[in-house]
C-alpha cells in the first residue's frame, strides 16, 4: 500500500468537518514551515530566497514562510498591496509583464526594493515616473532587466510551461535590453540604479535542468552589464522547481541544487543569486476536501459526483492531470435511502458542474468508495482556489482551515 498522503493533523481534520463545512481546504502549516526550513537548510547563504505569492498568497502562509524567506515576489498592484499589508516591512520585487503605470507609481512610491522590468517600454515608464517625483526620499528602486537568454538545447523540453525561447510576453530581445541598460545607467542613480538580470524560463524542471537554465543566465547576464561597463550585483534565476502530480511523495532535489547554485555563486563572487520558487514551497502543504454525494456506474465504469469542483479547485483541469487524491472512509449514513457505492477497482471522481470537463481525478484506486466517504486531494497547496472560475454555477465557496496557525479559519477572499 503507498504511503498515505496526508499529515495525521489534516486526517483527523478530514473527519472533524461537519458535511456543511464542505469542501474545505485544508492547510498544515506545521509541515509547510518544517519544508521550508528544509529549503532554507538547502540553499547556500550566498543564494535568497523570495517567494512568489501568485502561487499562494493566503495571509497565514505568507506570514508562516516569513521566516525563512528574504523576500516575495509580487506580479501586480493588487498582489503588491495584500503582500505589502500582511507582511509589511519585508523586501518585495515586482515582476510580470503588462504592468500599468499607476501600478509602477504606486510601487515606487510605496518603496518597492526591486522591479523587474520586462520591456524597454517598462523601463522608460521606470525612469519618467521617478523623474515626476514618485520616489520618496528613499535608496534607489534596484532594477533588474528580465531577459530571455539561449540555453543548451533540449534543456527546456521536459517543461511543464515554456516562457523562453519562443515568442512571448516576458522580457526583452538582446538589443532592448542592451538599450535599456544603456539609458539607465544614462539616468540620475540616486533615484534608479540597473543591477542585475532576471530570468523564469520554464516550470517544471528537475534540479539538473535548472541548474543549466541558471548558469546559462549568468552568463548572459555578466555578457550584457560587461559591455556596458556596469556591475553585475544580482542574478535572480527564477523558480520552476518541479512539482510532480504523478508522484506526490517525491520532491525536488533541493540538495543537488542548493550545492550546484553555491558552486555558480563561487564562480562569480560579488554576484547574487536569487530564487523564487512559488508552488514547490506551497503545494505540499494544502488538501482540497471533499464528500461523496453520489455513485453510480455509467459506460462500465464507477463514477463518484462530489462537492464542489474544479470551479473550487482548477489545478487539475488547467494542467490537464489526474489530481493525486486519497479516500477517508466515513462510516455512518444518516439517510433512510441506500447508500450507493463504487463495485469496481477505480473511480473516476466528478464535481458539481454542468460540464464533462469537472474532472479531479481520472481512475482512482477506490474500490468500495461510498456517498458520504471523504476525499482530499493532495498537491492543493498551490495555484488552486486563487486560479479558479468560482462563480460558475453559483455554488457556495469553500471553507478554509489553517491547522498550527493563531487562528484555524479564513474567509474565501485570502
Amino acid at each position: 500500500m503507498p504511503p498515505s498522503l496526508l499529515t495525521e493533523a489534516v486526517r483527523a481534520e478530514v473527519l472533524r468537518l461537519a458535511p456543511g463545512e464542505l469542501p474545505c481546504y485544508v492547510h498544515d502549516l506545521r509541515s509547510l514551515r518544517a519544508h521550508a526550513a528544509a529549503v532554507r537548510e538547502a540553499l547556500p547563504p550566498a543564494v535568497e530566497l523570495y517567494y512568489a505569492a501568485k502561487a499562494n498568497p493566503a495571509p497565514q502562509v505568507l506570514t508562516a514562510l516569513t521566516p525563512w524567506t528574504d523576500g516575495f515576489e509580487v506580479s501586480s498592484g493588487g498582489e503588491l498591496a495584500h503582500v505589502r499589508a500582511t507582511v509589511p516591512g519585508r523586501p518585495l520585487a515586482f515582476s510580470g509583464p503588462g504592468k500599468t503605470p499607476a501600478e509602477l507609481a504606486a510601487a515606487l512610491d510605496a518603496g518597492v526594493e526591486r522591479v523587474h522590468a520586462e520591456s524597454l517600454h517598462e523601463v522608460r515608464m521606470l525612469m519618467a515616473l521617478a523623474a515626476k517625483g514618485h520616489m520618496p526620499g528613499r535608496r534607489p528602486v534596484r532594477v533588474l532587466l528580465r531577459i530571455d537568454p539561449p540555453v543548451p538545447d533540449g534543456v527546456l523540453a521536459g517543461s511543464a510551461l515554456t516562457m523562453g525561447g519562443r515568442p512571448a510576453p516576458f522580457g526583452m530581445a538582446p538589443g532592448d535590453a542592451a538599450e535599456a541598460l544603456r539609458l539607465l545607467t544614462g539616468t540620475d542613480r540616486t533615484a534608479i540604479e540597473p543591477v542585475g538580470v532576471h530570468a523564469h524560463l520554464a516550470s517544471g524542471l528537475p534540479a539538473d535542468a535548472l541548474l543549466r537554465v541558471a548558469g546559462a543566465v549568468v552568463d548572459a547576464a555578466r555578457e550584457l552589464f560587461r559591455g556596458h561597463g556596469v556591475r553585475l550585483d544580482e542574478v535572480t534565476v527564477g523558480g520552476g522547481m518541479a512539482v510532480d502530480y504523478t508522484r506526490p511523495a517525491e520532491r525536488f532535489d533541493w540538495a543537488a541544487y542548493g550545492a550546484g547554485l553555491g558552486a555558480l555563486a563561487r564562480l562569480h563572487p560579488g554576484t547574487r543569486l536569487r530564487v523564487e520558487p512559488g508552488r514547490a514551497l506551497t503545494a505540499y502543504c494544502g488538501w482540497y476536501v471533499t464528500e461523496v454525494l453520489d455513485v453510480k456506474r455509467s459506460h462500465g465504469e464507477d463514477v463518484a459526483v462530489v462537492r464542489g469542483g474544479t470551479h473550487h479547485f482548477r489545478t487539475p483541469a488547467a494542467k490537464g492531470h489526474d489530481q493525486p487524491a486519497e479516500v477517508v472512509p466515513v462510516g455512518t449514513w444518516p439517510h433512510p435511502w441506500p447508500r450507493p457505492v463504487a463495485t469496481g477497482d477505480r473511480v473516476t471522481v466528478a464535481g458539481q458542474l454542468c460540464t464533462p470537463k469537472d474532472v479531479l481525478s481520472r481512475g482512482l484506486t477506490a474500490r468500495g468508495l461510498r456517498a458520504g466517504d471523504r476525499v482530499a486531494f493532495a498537491l492543493a497547496g498551490a495555484y488552486a482556489w486563487n486560479i479558479s472560475h468560482r462563480d460558475f454555477l453559483m455554488h457556495p465557496p469553500p471553507v478554509f482551515r489553517f491547522l498550527g496557525a493563531a487562528g484555524t479559519e479564513a474567509p474565501p477572499e485570502c
